[in-house]
């Protein structure tokens, strides 16, 4: 057994590559294999956002604060709050963050697929974000 005790880890700065806006991970449980669980905690400042991604076995959003929006590719983009979960298929492809004008904070949990957790694609638009 192993304890992480909270604020043994450095938080990071979200990668431009992948994030619009200021963007903030906590990376608590990392499990190694032959584990496959993977899992952050991830704060988005508001506009923040993901680039549109996929997850080769699905990912699972438990919002813990504020006010975000998620969007499956070809749907309308939905509102989460705290509380919320949100179930992710493998291989859909999708993006999630802040509101404009309001923060939001999800813990986001994915299993990782011959060492995989996710596939980054191009950047959701300004155009998309506002959609």
């Amino acid at each position: 057994m192993e304890i992480k005790r909270n604020g043994s880890q450095p938080s990071t700065a979200g990668s431009p590559d992948y994030f619009t806006g200021a963007v903030r991970l906590d990376q608590p449980f990392q499990q190694t294999a032959p584990a496959m669980l993977r899992g952050a905690i991830v704060t988005f400042e508001p506009g923040a956002r993901t680039a549109w991604h996929t997850h080769p076995l699905g990912q699972t959003l438990i919002v813990t604060a504020g006010c975000g929006w998620v969007q499956l590719q070809g749907e309308p983009v939905q509102e989460i709050r705290p509380g919320d979960v949100v179930l992710i298929a493998p291989n859909e492809r999708h993006w999630h963050g802040a509101t404009r004008t309001t923060g939001m904070t999800h813990i986001a949990v994915q299993e990782a697929q011959d060492g995989k957790v996710v596939d980054w694609l191009e950047q959701v638009t300004d155009a998309e974000y506002g959609a």
